[in-house]
């Protein structure tokens, strides 16, 4: 048997006769009978006995009834949920955020799931270059990171650039009469960075600093963030870190001074994904979306 034998049988069945069941499905009576007669044949019973002038089902058939209308009903919700999925409106959608990402990520999944409520999220958290990784190995399909990295594997969309900030406990000032400071003024300020060494924050810091000809007093680095920040705010040590964890990270007592332009600190944030590869639709339109928020 197959889907169409089981859906002429329902409309023999709900139409109890041969002729109407043929008209309502729009084929001429003999095929039909033809298909009932086989799948009697295959089954080994009776499914249709006539009364009168109606058909009646056998016990057979009542069983075969009750699973035909089941698989037909479950063909059906198949067909729309794997259209949902080719645009879209459902699937999953799976992404990698860096440890400080954009600052305004859960106002824009709330805007996507918003569009597409029946899609479910796989979020993982990780350093880039780590990111990067998971997405070559197809973990998630999308990542957000910061760069500078190498990124030959990847389609990256450029999402924004930020500034960064000096941050000190709030327990003394140690610059009176300015909120922005220069890369000379604090190389000797003990620091601890919210990121590994020769990674993005770490990376891009020492960076700006070889420019200056100046050494940054590096005294440590701290992944986790809300550590680092009670560690800022207890004096044990001052630290260089990007706009977005300020603006997901704030109410702590700290001083922020903002690094000069002539410093060039700045850090760039993207979306990545691999080169030459179909993406999800899921994805596809969260791409989408980002462009339209950047």
């Amino acid at each position: 048997m197959d889907i169409r034998q089981l859906r002429y049988f329902i409309a023999i069945v709900e139409e109890r006769k041969i002729s109407a069941a043929a008209e309502r499905l729009h084929i001429s009576q003999p095929p039909l009978s033809q298909h009932l007669k086989a799948m009697e044949d295959e089954l080994g019973c009776k499914l249709i006995e006539r009364s009168g002038r109606y058909l009646e089902l056998t016990e057979s058939g009542k069983a075969l009834y009750t699973y035909a209308l089941q698989v037909t009903q479950l063909m059906e919700e198949a067909k729309v949920n794997v259209k949902e999925v080719g645009h879209g409106v459902n699937g999953r959608l799976t992404l990698g955020i860096n440890t400080f990402s954009v600052a305004e990520l859960p106002e824009i999944l709330h805007q996507f799931r918003s569009r597409y409520p029946k899609v479910t999220y796989k979020i993982q958290q990780n350093e880039s270059a780590h990111l990067c990784q998971l997405v070559k190995d197809r973990i998630v399909e999308l990542a957000i990171i910061r760069l500078p990295l190498d990124l030959d594997d990847f389609s990256v969309l450029h999402l924004h650039t930020e500034p960064f900030y000096f941050i000190t406990s709030n327990k003394h000032k140690p610059f009176q009469h300015t909120h922005e400071v220069s890369l000379e003024e604090i190389h000797d300020f003990p620091l601890v960075l919210p990121s590994t060494k020769g990674l993005g924050v770490h990376y891009l810091v020492l960076e700006a600093f070889s420019k200056t000809k100046r050494k940054p007093n590096i005294i440590g680095e701290c992944s986790d963030i809300t550590l680092l920040m009670d560690l800022i705010s207890s004096e044990f040590a001052a630290s260089i870190v990007p706009e977005t964890l300020l603006k997901r990270h704030s109410g702590y007592p700290i001083h922020i001074y903002k690094i000069s332009n002539q410093a060039n600190v700045k850090g760039s944030i993207g979306l990545i994904w691999l080169k030459n590869h179909h993406l999800s639709a899921a994805a596809e339109n969260f791409v989408e979306l980002l462009k339209k928020a950047y």
